[in-house]
């Protein structure tokens, strides 16, 4: 449904015929860690996130995952094969 209490004409999964169903009955600003963020938008009433009602419990543990701003940090681990890293090393390319 559309929403009709802080993101006015906003698609929304927690308005209903009774109103917002969000807790408090709103949805939230955003957190600072949101800025740069192309989900976030300005309303009459301030910025908000268009994903997630209250942005701060995403930033809470770790990084948002709705976050367009922020990339993951991928590690790559080598694998070594023991038995030809212990051949190399007996033919002393090691």
């Amino acid at each position: 449904m559309i929403c009709e209490t802080t993101k006015k004409g906003e698609e929304c999964f927690f308005m209903s015929g009774e109103g917002c169903g969000y807790n408090g009955g709103t949805c939230y600003p955003v957190v600072e860690q949101c800025e740069g963020c192309s989900k976030t938008r300005e309303f009459s009433d301030g910025k908000y996130c268009t994903a997630y009602p209250q942005p701060e419990y995403k930033w809470k543990n770790s990084s948002c995952n709705f976050a367009t701003h922020v990339k993951a940090e991928v590690k790559k681990e080598q694998v070594v094969n023991a038995l030809k890293a212990s051949k190399r090393k007996a033919a002393g390319k090691l």
